[in-house]
């Protein structure tokens, strides 16, 4: 396989969060255009320097990036759409950095969100999926419940994790959410109440899930002679990688693309994964967490949960991970729940978080996960992000 070239030159800069609502009355075309007026302001830029842009969202249709462009006004040289769930973050960083790079675009916002009206999230399960349309809804599921049960319930038998194990990635990220002012959920919460929640898809329970709401996230990508220019605290890419339908003679999902390409991220970095300061995944349930932890080199296949009870996920803690809360506690915004760990690790490494800080975070890995059907999700990525003096 021909080595990737490196993503040397480009600065990923100016982390955005429209502050997110349990309902919205706003479409999501207003959650967008939020992010993108927020991005724009925030580094003095003017609309029609913006030439790039790359959109993800469950609930603009039947608009998607093309036409966004005419409702917010921009006229981009380059567009993307990435309808990845919980990889888009990463998946648009990757092809923005490319962009720009080789110069088809200077400026690019990245940005992705979603509303949440009282009956959205059903309307949209209705149509996720061929999968979820033909082995889920006519057997009574309404949405990703059954499935992450069924990964989850397999993931256990195989390798013998408990909900103990799984209880104490969410009562980590609710400890760090609850200095985050982003977060919808504002109450600690004990292993105690974990393991006693009321059960929704044995064996996932309440706390496994996450909550549904509205809200954007959004960055930019440009050079980084541009991003000094501009004085934008900003971080580098040191490696990415994606992989989609990974490994589909697995019956159930038991590891995800990553391990196919994880040692090609640590060697175009030139770190190993005791570099990394602070750990990202995609956790919209705390299964794939663990899958993230293993399939990212920080421990071997099926030791997660002897990995989980070893270390502190704290942000104060041995293994700093899901610093801001997750979308376990702080909310899943539809796509821009893909994009909340990187707008989190960018104000990790540019100085700028919001709530609880890493000491001394010099290097994050955020990894992405998306695109459930029924027995496992088909979209991955990962991404080694670094401060600009890292």
């Amino acid at each position: 396989m021909v080595a990737r070239a490196p993503y040397d030159g480009v600065a990923v800069a100016v982390p955005v969060t429209v502050p997110y609502r349990r309902y919205s009355t706003n479409t999501a075309h207003w959650w967008i255009g939020r992010a993108v007026h927020d991005v724009v302001a925030r580094a003095g830029l003017r609309p029609t320097d913006i030439d790039g842009f790359s959109v993800s969202s469950f609930t603009a249709g039947p608009d998607t990036a093309i036409g966004l462009t005419q409702h917010l006004g921009l006229t981009p040289r380059w567009l993307d759409h990435v309808p990845l769930g919980g990889a888009s973050g990463v998946v648009a960083l990757r092809r923005a950095a490319r962009a720009v790079q080789c110069g088809d675009a200077e400026f690019v916002i990245c940005v992705a969100g979603d509303t949440n009206h009282v009956d959205s999230f059903r309307n949209m399960l209705t149509t996720f999926s061929r999968f979820a349309q033909d082995a889920v809804y006519p057997y009574g599921s309404g949405g990703p419940n059954a499935g992450f049960a069924l990964i989850t319930r397999h993931y256990m038998k195989r390798y013998g994790a408990t909900r103990e194990d799984f209880g104490r990635i969410c009562v980590a990220q609710r400890t760090n959410a609850l200095s985050f002012p982003h977060a919808l959920m504002k109450k600690p919460l004990s292993l105690g109440e974990y393991l006693s929640a009321r059960a929704i898809s044995d064996p996932i329970h309440l706390y496994d899930c996450v909550m549904p709401c509205a809200g954007a996230e959004a960055f930019l990508v440009c050079r980084q002679d541009a991003a000094r220019s501009l004085h934008l605290p900003a971080a580098r890419i040191l490696g990415t990688i994606e992989r989609h339908n990974a490994f589909p003679d697995d019956p159930i999902q038991f590891r995800g693309g990553w391990v196919m390409d994880i040692g090609e991220l640590y060697a175009m970095a030139g770190i190993a994964p005791g570099a990394v300061d602070f750990l990202q995944t995609y956790d919209d349930y705390p299964v794939i967490c663990m899958m993230q932890i293993e399939d990212l080199g920080f421990c071997r296949k099926g030791e997660g949960a002897e990995f989980i009870r070893a270390h502190t996920l704290t942000a104060d803690g041995s293994f700093p991970h899901n610093v801001s809360g997750g979308q376990l506690s702080v909310g899943q915004a539809g796509a821009a729940g893909g994009y909340l760990g990187l707008v989190e690790a960018l104000r990790q490494l540019t100085g700028t978080a919001l709530g609880a800080k890493v000491a001394e975070a010099r290097i994050g890995l955020v990894s992405g996960f998306g695109m459930i059907t029924y027995d496992r999700g088909l979209a991955s990525g990962a991404v080694l992000l670094a401060g600009m003096d890292a």
